[in-house]
């Protein structure tokens, strides 16, 4: 999958999960930069992202993701076909 087709599906994730119809997110993204994204709304959107693209995150990978950018660089490699 590509990384722009990606970030849209990631985006409404961010949308539905905040609650946030505004939301933008880049593959800068991090924790800080969205109000409500506290450890336990983390695992609320770990628990999307892996609904939405029918994958599941290594326990290694969600406790070392820094940003967008490396959850859409699993995302992508996960869903190469």
């Amino acid at each position: 999958m590509e990384k722009e087709a990606i970030l849209i599906k990631l985006t409404e994730v961010f949308k539905d999960v905040f609650d946030l119809d505004d939301v933008v997110i880049t593959p800068y993204t991090v924790a800080d930069d969205i109000e409500d994204w506290d450890s336990l709304e983390h695992i609320n959107l770990i628990s999307a992202v892996e609904s939405t693209f029918k994958m599941k995150f290594k326990m290694k990978e969600v406790s070392t993701m820094k940003n967008v950018g490396e959850m859409m660089d699993i995302i992508a490699e996960r869903t190469k076909l």
